[in-house]
């Protein structure tokens, strides 16, 4: 609808499951931990994967969110013909300050749902890391919040550790 004119570019939407969805302003407390964690990710992976910013990744035929960031498979193209989906993703994060609610109780469901393997939701709020891994049957069956944010890893990564502990 964005492509043909019928939403504006200003609006920030995304579809879950057929619905649009009016997104959450950012503010600056938002923006910063996506630019420093993007910066993170992109300087910690190189070459090995694609970090993807607040870009929308297709769940099925009813659902295109746009996760704060979501770190995919390294594709040569950067996904110029096609928007990755699930078997492309490797990680999303959510960076939530207004947004814990939603984050946690529609979109990790959706995720789970698609087998998207890990989901980190970073509570600003709260000051912690939720980590959410092994998803089954439309839920997350390991949850976790790192104690030592020095040393983060990623599943599909697992020789990678990252020091988040600038986030919270």
């Amino acid at each position: 609808m964005g492509e043909v004119g019928i939403l504006g570019p200003e609006l920030r939407v995304e579809l879950i499951e057929g619905e649009i969805v009016d997104m959450s302003p950012i503010g600056l407390a938002h923006s910063s931990r996506v630019s420093r964690l993007n910066r993170l990710l992109s300087l910690a992976v190189g070459d090995r994967a694609l970090v993807w910013p607040q870009n929308p990744v297709i769940l099925g035929d009813r659902s295109a969110p746009e996760p704060d960031l979501a770190l995919l498979r390294w594709r040569d193209d950067y996904y110029a013909e096609t928007q990755p989906g699930p078997d492309d993703i490797l990680l999303i994060v959510e960076v939530s300050d207004t947004s814990l609610a939603y984050d946690r109780d529609i979109k990790l469901p959706l995720y789970a749902r698609f087998q998207i393997p890990e989901v980190w939701i970073l509570d600003i709020q709260g000051g912690h890391l939720e980590v959410h891994r092994e998803p089954d049957a439309g839920r997350y069956t390991l949850q976790f919040r790192p104690k030592d944010l020095s040393r983060v890893t990623i599943a599909a990564l697992p020789d990678l550790e990252l020091d988040l502990r600038g986030l919270l």
